[in-house]
């Protein structure tokens, strides 16, 4: 009896860990205003203390599409986010909801959890959605922080979403370390249509090309003087 008991506790707690992370806050005129009040706190700051600045193509105002960027460190989502005029709803790993505060703040701002090395039915779903609703989705290729200098292997995460809707996939390269008061650029390229693979169960090589053509054009664009 008490080892049931036991067992309900442990579900029960584990219950209300997953709605605290995957639970989603209904949109209203409080929830966007705070958010727009935090984007600009954060703008300000950036511009002055990242000295951040957007070049390359002008992301299209109507639309779905993908955007897949070189990640950096915690700062380059944030940066993404905040200097885009459209919303952008990314995916950070399921870590990020545990701390009270990232945790509100992820919420505000729709951040999608992800369990990272395992397949998350709910973030895709979640991914999908927005993709759906014609919304801009974000997220890294390479799945960790500097993942192609550990020679890490590119996630197909990015290259599925775009076969799987045949929506564009907007590569963007970031250029700078978002050291204080050092240059940081956010540099678009052209999107890129892969909808002529487009397939619900497409295949795993149709996945690693589209991925790694994705990267490609993110280092080409990170590597780009301007």
């Amino acid at each position: 009896m008490n080892k049931e008991k036991q067992e309900e506790a442990v579900l029960t707690k584990e219950e209300k860990r997953r709605q605290k992370i995957y639970s989603i806050r209904k949109e209203t005129k409080w929830k966007a205003f705070v958010r727009c009040i935090i984007k600009n706190l954060i703008k300000g700051f950036y511009h002055i203390v990242f000295r951040i600045q957007v070049t390359g193509e002008p992301v299209p105002e109507k639309g779905a599409y993908i955007i897949c960027a070189n990640h950096i460190n915690y700062c380059d989502a944030v940066a993404v986010v905040i200097m885009n005029k459209r919303r952008v709803y990314f995916i950070a790993k399921e870590d990020l909801f545990h701390h009270r505060f990232l945790n509100w703040i992820a919420h505000v701002f729709d951040v999608i959890p992800v369990k990272r090395g395992k397949q998350d039915i709910e973030s895709m779903k979640r991914s999908l959605a927005v993709l759906k609703k014609g919304e801009i989705l974000g997220l890294f290729p390479e799945g960790t922080r500097k993942g192609i200098q550990k020679n890490g292997k590119i996630k197909n995460g990015a290259a599925f979403m775009a076969v799987r809707t045949g929506v564009p996939v907007i590569p963007l390269g970031i250029q700078g370390t978002f050291k204080p008061f050092h240059k940081t650029t956010l540099n678009y390229g052209k999107p890129l249509d892969f909808s002529e693979y487009q397939s619900k169960t497409p295949d795993k090589e149709v996945l690693e090309e589209v991925s790694n053509t994705i990267m490609n054009h993110i280092i080409m664009l990170t590597n780009e003087k301007k």
